[in-house]
């Protein structure tokens, strides 16, 4: 395969997202930027951020650094790794990719290998159909699974048991979801509970715990 030259290549950014400083960017990258150099892609930058996704526009430094790159004519692309790595708030997540369209800038998603942006440059109504079902998608699973353990908490008072667990015991969220890294891995790349208890040879329960935490971090 023939290599673009560095004045040929279509110049792109990176963008990455955690919720805790203990959570790592390194897979999002190393993943996102093997497949620009697949593509030929210059990579200009890459953004990175740590902050919740339910945070206020005005919070996401990262975001608004794609912005000034695209607003500058500096790239032609943005490359995240999921839908939910923009935001778990779906009125950010699309004003920040009509944002990018103003500037004539594609985003890439690489979950689902799907670009807001056709070659033509105009809107690829594919990606703008799924950008709106999985920004729904991972807004309604956090609600969800905050409404089961507000009603498991209130079932548990009403049965008069103990909330909460022995003084000097609390296990941290950030060390919990790093002792079961491969679980959340699987979970972040889309895996069902069932299938992530197979492939990591962890119990259901397990798996499940580990998706209340990361939606509770998210």
């Amino acid at each position: 395969m023939k290599t673009k030259s560095k004045s040929q290549a279509v110049p792109v950014a990176i963008l990455v997202r955690v919720s805790t400083m203990k959570q790592e960017t390194a897979r999002q990258v190393s993943e996102l930027e093997a497949y620009a150099l697949q593509k030929g892609y210059a990579v200009i930058e890459v953004c990175r951020e740590t902050v919740s996704g339910r945070a206020d526009d005005d919070e996401r430094a990262g975001l608004r650094r794609v912005e000034a790159l695209a607003a500058a004519g500096t790239i032609k692309k943005v490359l995240v790794h999921e839908v939910s790595r923009l935001a778990r708030r779906n009125s950010i997540a699309h004003k920040f990719v009509e944002t990018l369209e103003d500037a004539g800038v594609s985003l890439y998603w690489h979950a689902q290998g799907i670009e807001t942006l056709l070659p033509s440059g105009k809107r690829n109504p594919a990606a703008g159909i799924m950008l709106a079902l999985l920004s729904e998608m991972a807004r309604a699973e956090v609600e969800t699974l905050r409404e089961r353990i507000m009603s498991g908490l209130a079932q548990a008072r009403r049965d008069g048991k103990r909330l909460g667990r022995p003084a000097g015991s609390s296990v941290d969220l950030a060390e919990f979801l790093k002792t079961h890294a491969d679980i959340a891995r699987q979970l972040r790349d889309g895996q069902s509970v069932r299938n992530t208890a197979k492939i990591t040879g962890k119990g259901a329960s397990t798996v499940q715990r580990v998706k209340l935490a990361l939606a509770s971090s998210c």
